[in-house]
């Protein structure tokens, strides 16, 4: 099995809110960023909460983030994985929060579903900052819940 590598943290010392995903899809590493499978809600979700069309490109996408202060990131940066599931993540490296933490002034911190939450949890079990656990956007979760993002993003 060949190791898989994530990205680089998307922030600047304006973010306040860190939404961390698990590991990127297939489709998101052959694109080399974040929410690649147009199936994934993520861009969908985020973008229609705050009134705006899903920026075509990867830059359009980073400077959506930043002018509304979203930090994006996942919780594991490199790990043996079997396709795109979450529940074949193995030999996984941890992200290195400090980063943003030390730049950015995060109030919180978005799980964007189950597997993600129980990495942060179970390698940062006292953080600063609350952490929400929200449903997954990926298409494979039938009980996405577009109200909880809402909640926490607005």
């Amino acid at each position: 099995m060949e190791r898989k590598k994530g990205f680089e943290p998307v922030f600047d010392e304006n973010s306040k809110i860190l939404i961390l995903g698990s590991f990127p899809s297939v489709k998101s590493r052959e694109i080399r960023f974040y929410y690649g499978n147009r199936q994934n809600r993520f861009w969908k979700t985020v973008c229609s909460l705050y009134g705006e069309e899903i920026p075509e490109s990867i830059a359009g996408k980073i400077d959506f983030l930043r002018r509304h202060r979203i930090a994006l990131w996942d919780i594991v940066t490199a790990c043996d994985i079997v396709g795109s599931s979450d529940s074949t993540i193995a030999d996984y490296e941890v992200a290195d929060l400090s980063q943003i933490l030390s730049i950015a002034k995060i109030e919180k911190i978005l799980c964007n579903g189950a597997a993600a939450y129980r990495i942060l949890i179970e390698n940062y079990p006292a953080l600063p900052v609350p952490v929400v656990k929200l449903p997954s956007t990926s298409p494979a979760n039938p009980r996405f819940e577009e109200n909880a993002w809402k909640k926490e993003l607005l």
